[in-house]
């Protein structure tokens, strides 16, 4: 990656801070920090080692991935596929607008904000490089750091529905970094189930 620049640094430092604010704690390589925060940071490790070369403008959208994303908890909204789809929408929208903020105040101009702003809503995955490399690294955190939890909190056929879904959005490259992780054994097994079987 190349050098940041001041502006870069402090808005990666207010993202930083406001990530800091959750109240949700875990445990991360050893020590109790806002999950938000060891989220971001885990973003922007695997976007380090997927593109290496990310612009400045990617890297300061996988750092604000979640920013503050406590503050729409999903238990306000139904618990059905439509209640989900507008949290996640809602969400969208308030990390937008939480990193745009922050990166005018940071100095950025407007054309910038507006691209991160996109890249932080992952517009037109699939035909934009870095919406794309957004997601591959959102995937990766998630299969890394957090399936095997939520492997065990659901049943085994839901498990293997997100999986594919979730292969589904990725690109071959993430792909090729997602089999290639270190699993617990029975979170190995649901996606080698789920990669092995077609979909119904």
């Amino acid at each position: 990656m190349a050098g940041p620049s001041p502006k870069f640094d402090r808005a990666l430092a207010a993202i930083d801070a406001a990530n800091a604010a959750d109240p949700n704690r875990v445990t991360a390589g050893g020590r109790e920090a806002p999950k938000e925060l060891v989220y971001a940071e885990q973003m922007t490790r695997w976007l380090a080692a997927l593109a290496p070369d990310a612009s400045e403008m990617l890297r300061l959208a996988v750092r604000a991935q979640h920013i503050r994303r406590w503050e729409i908890p999903r238990d306000r909204y139904p618990m059905d596929r439509i209640g989900y789809l507008t949290w996640r929408t809602d969400l969208k929208h308030l990390h937008a607008k939480l990193a745009g903020d922050i990166l005018q105040k940071a100095g950025y101009d407007a054309a910038t904000i507006a691209r991160v702003q996109a890249l932080v809503k992952k517009e037109r995955l699939k035909q934009d490089v870095e919406a794309q490399t957004l997601e591959d690294v959102a995937c990766l955190v998630f299969l890394e750091n957090y399936f095997a939890d939520f492997a065990k909190e659901h049943e085994p056929d839901k498990v293997v529905e997100i999986l594919r879904k979730t292969w589904k959005k990725m690109s071959p490259r993430g792909r090729d970094a997602a089999l290639n992780l270190e699993m617990p054994a029975a979170a190995r097994a649901l996606v080698e189930k789920a990669l092995a079987e077609p979909a119904p």
